[in-house]
Formats: structure tokens, C-alpha cells, sequence
């Protein structure tokens, strides 16, 4: 699992942040200011990156949280079966299946070139290369 710390203050729209344990990408965040005798609250909003699940957390501005390393890499489709594929890397030429997206039903073919991130020791394919 590779991760860093990051403040949750510093958090902001469109970076990613791991809550419940599963990587999201924030889709909002919100800063109250300090009361009297408090701390800034900050509120993140967040969907997940593998299971497009909306996930909200409220935390004080100086807590730490964790920040997924995301590794972005391309492999090659060698078999296409069902809604799942058979793809090599193209540096390591390890093998291993990806489920196939909804939105890249259609455009994934064999000998075509896809790009994927491992999350958090998963793999998810991002999209087909050569498309945007």
C-alpha cells in the first residue's frame, strides 16, 4: 500500500485522498473558520475511484490523512472475454486481467494499447490509448 501524509487543509478539489479505507477523488471541499476556542473543520467530499461510491468525511484542519500513489501505466490487450481482458504490461510484460469499464465497452480490442493506475495493489483501466 503506498501512500503518503497529507494535511487535510491542504486537501483540495480534484486530488485524491483515501477514506474508508478505498482511494477517492475529492469532488468538494469546505473550510469553516476557527470559533472562540476551536479549530477549523474541514469537509471533504469524495467519490471512489474503484467503486464510484460518494463518500463525505469532517475532520479538524490540522489531522493528517493519507494521499494514494498512484502509479499510471500502459499495457498491451492481448484477449478480450466478456466484459474482462487479458493485457501485458509494456515494461515489466507481466500479464493479468482488468475489468473492462462501462464507458470503454466497444473500444477495446485486441492488440490495442490501454492505460491503467494501480490504486491501493488494484488495477483500473482509465482509458484506450490513442483516445481521449
Amino acid at each position: 500500500m503506498t501512500t503518503k501524509m497529507m494535511g487535510a487543509n491542504q486537501i483540495q478539489k480534484g486530488s485524491f485522498i483515501i477514506l474508508d479505507g478505498a482511494a477517492c477523488k475529492v469532488v468538494d471541499t469546505e473550510i469553516s473558520k476557527p470559533g472562540k476556542h476551536g479549530h477549523t473543520k474541514v469537509r471533504i467530499s469524495a467519490v471512489g475511484l474503484v467503486d464510484d461510491k460518494k463518500r463525505i468525511a469532517v475532520m479538524p484542519g490540522h489531522d493528517n490523512v493519507e494521499v494514494p500513489i498512484i502509479e499510471k501505466r500502459s499495457a498491451q490487450v492481448l484477449s478480450v472475454k466478456g466484459d474482462t481482458v487479458n493485457v501485458m504490461d509494456s515494461e515489466s510484460y507481466e500479464t493479468f486481467d482488468l475489468k473492462i469499464p462501462e464507458e470503454l465497452k466497444g473500444q477495446v480490442t485486441e492488440g490495442s494499447s490501454v492505460l491503467y493506475w494501480t490504486i491501493l495493489n488494484e488495477r483500473v483501466m482509465k482509458q484506450t490509448k490513442g483516445s481521449d
